[in-house]
């Protein structure tokens, strides 16, 4: 828990190695794999060295003695080495970033996985754009903690050891000569990876910032085209795009600042090296012309994984910060508990609501002492203000959340007795606000379980009355629903909805505020398909339109989270002062007022 805790502080500027375990853990069903890209490194190092150590060779050995056989001989070993290197470095690469890929492309599935397991909660408090995020840009960061990160940072470490090694078995005192530039390198390379790094996680803020701004608007932008505020909008996003490109500017003057005073100090080692070793050479005091000759290709291979080690260190620590917020996701575990065992293969549709006590936060009840019984094919309608509670009572029926006090009970079993899944499978909701996936009308239908068959959808469909709009549709039931179902009208989309509610079969059927939105022509198909969809199955349904529950075994009228009145719509009726008289007199006296 202590480890968590120290892992999860932003402030922190210690590289966290629990982290990093726990990332290069992701790839233990690919060790083989991450096994082979380590031991390719390790080759690599002393591989790469040999070629400008045979060049020495090559100058000091057999050029100056003009042995051809010998040189030739040593061009045809430095070109094999360098068609090794080549293959290597190819396999290696290649196999790093398959590795990358492959850990991605699992965690993204445990990502979602994960998302589409959480309580409706976190959902209620976290931005769309804020997950997609962590879906997709975070965990395509976590990629380069492989392809670009540990191993490749430890080839790099390697070459050094092993270059430094070999330049001052070739003449230790050229090697400090080279090496007396490299404090200004250590320094130059701190400060931009410090400074790099707090760009980055500029960035990163900034790109989950952009993605829930965009998201959000792009999704509402019928609210906002309605209301004019296009030119508003535009503004807070040229506010949001502007600290999004200075936080890439910022990184950019790092680079542009960083490479230049790189490649002067490199050239400054060179030219020392030049001057003293030129002058050793010159007196036969030991450095011989193929040193000198070698010695720049050394300080190459040298500077660079210097360079780049300051700009892998800082890939590897947003690798490890998107790992950090794509953990923090995996580690919430604001599940629906699933510890029922029961499952049925049909329910008889008995629901009681027994002292039931719901809040979203801590003691702030939605729902007070809820008390009510639905018998098997009975239907219950629900009225009440805006807040009353009445979706609330569908989410705790669904177990979209658990509540904190009472019991609710369906076939006199507690569903909390159920197993999650097989239990939801029994119950169908028709939202209100129906959601259409991109796809065909079948797709949507069937929400592409392939044990329905095209014969039961069109059957469903002619029972509902649905199937005389959908035959019109070009293509019919393979006609392209763009997405959200923006191409169909709300009768229309409704109606798709109670086909799919109908194809699946369910025993409790869930109808919430299904015909509030509905003009009076389409009113009479979706009343029909209602009236198809509640028969011989136990029904929920919440209205505004009183004059669509008059049907309805029992009236429940719900004020702040409790209920005030239940019975028939008769009885209500003739309840003097009541809740539910009150309400279907406005009604039918605005109805009035309108029809003049």
């Amino acid at each position: 828990m202590g480890n968590n805790q120290a892992k999860k502080d932003p402030n922190k500027n210690k590289f966290d190695f629990f982290l990093l375990k726990r990332v290069i853990g992701l790839a233990k069903p690919y060790r083989m794999i991450f096994a082979l890209a380590g031991v390719l490194a390790v080759v690599l190092a002393p591989l790469a060295t040999m070629r400008p150590f045979l060049i020495q060779k090559m100058v000091d050995d057999y050029i100056f003695v003009n042995d051809i056989k010998g040189l030739t001989n040593i061009a045809l070993l430095i070109f094999v080495l360098l068609m090794a290197e080549t293959i290597l470095r190819y396999i290696f690469n290649f196999s790093a970033g398959w590795l990358g890929q492959s850990v991605i492309r699992d965690l993204r599935v445990k990502v979602f996985q994960h998302i589409t397991r959480l309580r409706l909660t976190y959902f209620d408090r976290t931005a769309i754009g804020t997950a997609t995020t962590r879906t997709i840009n975070d965990i395509e960061t976590i990629n380069t903690v492989f392809s670009q990160g540990v191993i490749t940072i430890i080839a790099d470490v390697l070459t050094l050891i092993v270059v430094l090694s070999i330049m001052f078995y070739t003449s230790w005192q050229l090697t400090l000569i080279c090496l007396t530039t490299m404090p200004f390198l250590m320094v130059a390379s701190y400060i931009f990876k410090e400074k790099v790094k707090k760009s980055f996680q500029k960035v990163r803020t900034q790109i989950s910032r952009m993605n829930a701004f965009l998201q959000e608007r792009i999704t509402g932008m019928r609210t906002v085209q309605i209301f004019n505020a296009e030119e508003d909008e535009m503004t807070k996003f040229k506010t949001i795009n502007r600290s999004y490109t200075q936080a890439n500017l910022d990184s950019i003057l790092y680079y542009a600042v960083f490479y230049p005073v790189v490649e002067i100090i490199s050239a400054a080692s060179l030219g020392l090296m030049v001057w003293w070793g030129a002058q050793q050479s010159l007196l036969e005091n030991g450095v011989t012309l193929g040193a000198l000759v070698a010695f720049p290709i050394y300080l190459n291979m040298l500077f660079r994984p210097i360079r780049m080690l300051a700009d892998k260190f800082n890939t590897l620590q947003m690798g490890l910060v998107a790992a950090e917020r794509v953990f923090t996701l995996l580690d919430r575990d604001e599940f629906i508990k699933n510890e029922g065992t029961i499952k049925p293969d049909k329910l008889n549709g008995k629901v009681a609501f027994e002292d039931v006590f719901f809040a979203y936060r801590e003691r702030d009840y939605v729902l007070k002492n809820l008390s009510f019984d639905i018998n098997p094919g009975e239907t219950l309608a629900i009225v009440g203000g805006t807040g009353s509670g009445k979706t609330t009572i569908i989410n705790i029926l669904n177990r979209f959340y658990d509540i904190q006090k009472g019991a609710i009970k369906v076939d006199d079993q507690d569903i909390r007795n159920y197993e999650l899944l097989a239990f939801r499978k029994r119950i169908a909701v028709v939202l209100q606000d129906v959601f259409l996936f991109s796809g065909t009308v079948f797709e949507n239908i069937t929400l592409r379980d392939e044990r329905y068959s095209r014969e039961e959808v069109i059957a469903a469909a002619k029972l509902i009355g649905a199937d005389r709009f959908i035959e019109k549709l070009p293509g019919g039931y393979d006609y392209k629903v763009m997405e959200r179902g923006a191409t169909l009208s709300m009768g229309q989309r409704q109606l798709i909805s109670f086909v799919r509610a109908l194809v699946f079969n369910p025993d409790i059927l869930i109808l919430d505020e299904a015909t509030s939105s509905i003009d009076p022509e389409t009113e009479s198909v979706i009343q029909f398909a209602i009236e198809t969809l509640i028969a011989k199955r136990t029904s929920i349904i919440i209205a505004h339109r009183l004059s669509t529950i008059r049907h309805a075994d029992n009236i429940l009228v719900l004020d702040k989270g409790e209920i005030k009145e239940f019975g028939p719509h008769e009885e209500l009726l003739k309840m003097e002062n009541g809740h539910y008289r009150e309400l279907y007199e406005m009604q039918f006296l605005q109805m009035a007022e309108e029809d003049s």
